[in-house]
């Protein structure tokens, strides 16, 4: 194989753990994110627009600061980062799975508000049909608001995945750099381009990064195409 696209064990290591972090960022927010986007979308109470703010705000904060606020919070000394550690002995902090957090945490923005525009485009009157012939408010949304949204759900899990391949300045502020253990793509990338000699295998994992990047975002839209029409057709 030629030397140009022949991976070391060290960035074939950064994008397992890369596809780790984000596969598993994705799957601990969406539950929240379905729930919370249901709540922006249908909820009526006060604090709503506060919600919305808090929700939406890692994607105004630099990137660093979020990761600092998450360093304060979760690190060995933050008093979440000290009761789970101590209590559960979960810890986040210069860990895969601290960086799996940060990466959640930037996603989720982008997660929720795509899966909140999916359901203010469900037509309520089918809901309120079904709620007067007596379905309860579960069944209601996993017969008819889960299916319709479907669409959505997928396609804000994997704008979220695709965001969580991408993150760097949370993560590195966070976890930092650990070869093997927290270094995802974004941070091989940077650590190649400060080495000498290093530019082939930054310019190798850039070519992946954008790949999966698009792959995921071509999947997401046919996935998505797919499910609307055979809902279309039901």
């Amino acid at each position: 194989m030629p030397n140009w696209i022949s991976l070391s064990p060290e960035e074939w290591t950064a994008v397992r753990l890369s596809l780790r972090v984000s596969f598993w960022a994705v799957v601990w927010t969406l539950p929240a994110g379905i729930l919370v986007a249901m709540v922006l979308a249908r909820g009526r109470f006060w604090g709503k627009s506060l919600l919305d703010g808090l929700v939406h705000l890692p994607l105004i904060l630099p990137p660093v600061v979020t990761g600092y606020l998450l360093l304060v919070l979760f690190g060995r000394r933050g008093p979440i980062g000290a009761f789970l550690a101590e209590t559960f002995g979960i810890v986040f902090a210069f860990r895969w799975t601290g960086a799996a957090l940060a990466c959640a945490i930037m996603g989720f923005p982008l997660m929720v508000r795509t899966i909140r525009l999916s359901i203010e485009a469900v037509d309520a009157g089918l809901e309120e049909a079904a709620g007067t012939l007596g379905a309860n408010p579960a069944w209601v949304f996993a017969t008819i608001t889960l299916p319709l949204i479907l669409p959505g759900i997928i396609a804000g899990t994997i704008l979220s995945f695709a965001r969580a391949m991408g993150e760097f300045g949370a993560t590195i502020t966070f976890v930092s750099n650990i070869p093997g253990e927290t270094q995802t793509l974004p941070s091989a990338i940077y650590t190649f381009t400060q080495v000498p000699g290093g530019d082939l295998q930054a310019l190798r994992l850039t070519v992946i990064s954008v790949v999966i990047s698009m792959a995921a975002l071509l999947a997401s839209n046919m996935v998505a195409n797919r499910v609307a029409r055979r809902l279309g057709r039901d």
